[in-house]
């Protein structure tokens, strides 16, 4: 199979490009190279989520309330993933570049 050269302003070269048939010949699975795109689009997305830890939650550190009389579970701060708003415990984090 012969194929045009294109140059860069999209005419036509004077050369020709010579192919393999069994290589370039045969009609592409669009559901396959989809596939392999949707893998390759996926596959650059990873590691780029990260979710905050309790050192990274910004909020006072003092004490929620005292530690007795209350009749409640110990509670030392609101960063504590136990509250709302808190910090997660074991979330995902962002891949660091290798140096």
């Amino acid at each position: 199979m012969k194929l045009d050269i294109l140059k860069t302003d999209g005419s036509k070269a004077s050369k020709k490009a010579e192919l393999k048939d069994d290589i370039y010949g045969i009609d592409p699975n669009e559901h396959a190279v989809y596939l392999d795109v949707k893998q390759y689009l996926a596959n650059q997305r990873q590691g780029t989520s990260k979710s905050k830890e309790r050192a990274e939650i910004s909020g006072s550190t003092r004490k929620i309330k005292k530690q007795k009389g209350t009749g409640t579970a110990r509670a030392g701060s609101i960063k504590s993933p136990l509250f709302k708003g808190g910090g997660r415990v074991f979330g995902p984090q962002a891949k660091r570049p290798m140096t």
